[in-house]
């Protein structure tokens, strides 16, 4: 049993006895939580990731007794998400559980939201703002990023010329993963040169596509790259095959969604950085009922990371890292 498990079973016995003080208690200090409303606004609603953390979100709140609505834009975009978060201020869920497809820009639209009642819980990337929200849910992103450096640094020999693909700046979890890679592949293995980072402000395949595709033409001695998403991860794949180079150039990326997994079947991605969102959804509506009851509420909860391989794809003990397409 991992010790998650067992930290929500013995969370779930400690609600159970906490629940029977409460209801001997006349001060009317705690309420239920059954029956409120929640809402999940995800980054991206047809994303494996996000649909692997409503399945989470989804079974917590049966669990519990809450109503939960799940949503998301078509893509990782600002514009595609605001218009949602607007209209949680209007409705006013009691919970709002929300990916912000940016740190800071959509700060004023989370406020209002904040602002007309609704407890506001982080799940995967989060505002900079402290003053929003009463629990931040998600990966080590930093961690995940040098890990990612550290197995790929190994991979290619040490040295060599490495790409490094990610999304927009002022994501969270994006900019940190690369704030790791880059700092730990700089310690560790200073006989490999780092390409500037170059960015998917589109959030498309498209544009990785181009930039792996054009790495590869002005670096011969390309050895390896560092995908930080699964859109940029999908894009160099394209990239790689393309110009023949699968398994050639080494590529090491964050998340393990269905296609990262048939890119890794066929030698194209070696090395995986997979979080478990189903976690992640699963204690964003544990920690947004317990605001919600007058219970305590962690701010910060970092859900675990596993390395996937092609030697371990298939290893029960990492299947639950692999993301899903459907509940």
């Amino acid at each position: 049993m991992s010790r998650r498990l067992e930290a929500r079973i013995a969370g779930v016995a400690a609600v159970a006895v906490a629940a029977l003080g409460l209801a001997a208690c006349s001060s009317g200090s705690g309420q239920s939580a059954s029956g409120k409303n929640l809402q999940l606004i995800v980054g991206n609603a047809s994303d494996p990731f996000y649909v692997t953390m409503e399945c989470g979100a989804k079974a917590e709140a049966s669990k519990l007794g809450v109503n939960l609505k799940t949503g998301g834009p078509p893509s990782f975009t600002v514009p595609g998400q605001k218009p949602l978060i607007d209209d949680a201020a209007v409705t006013k869920p009691n919970a709002l559980l929300v990916a912000p497809t940016d740190a800071s820009k959509l700060d004023p639209d989370l406020q209002r939201v904040q602002s007309a009642g609704s407890k506001i819980v982080f799940v995967d990337t989060s505002s900079s703002n402290k003053s929003l929200g009463v629990s931040r849910i998600t990966s080590d992103n930093v961690a995940g990023g040098k890990l990612a450096a550290d197995k790929l640094g190994a991979l290619v020999g040490g040295k060599g010329t490495i790409a490094v693909l990610s999304m927009a700046k002022g994501t969270s979890t994006t900019d940190a993963r690369v704030q790791g890679f880059d700092a730990e592949m700089k310690a560790k293995f200073p006989k490999i040169k780092l390409l500037p980072e170059q960015t998917d402000v589109a959030a498309t395949t498209t544009a990785a596509t181009s930039f792996m595709e054009s790495d590869i033409v002005a670096n011969p001695k390309l050895a390896g790259v560092f995908t930080a998403n699964t859109v940029t991860a999908q894009g160099a794949a394209a990239g790689l095959q393309h110009a023949g180079k699968s398994g050639k150039i080494k590529m090491a990326t964050f998340d393990a969604e269905p296609q990262q997994m048939q890119a890794m079947k066929s030698n194209t991605i070696q090395i995986a950085v997979a979080q478990d969102p189903y976690a992640e959804g699963q204690d964003g509506v544990e920690q947004a009922v317990n605001a919600l009851n007058g219970k305590h509420v962690t701010a910060s909860i970092n859900t675990p990371l596993a390395v996937i391989t092609p030697q371990n794809m298939n290893s029960p003990s990492k299947k639950p890292y692999i993301y899903k397409s459907s509940c």
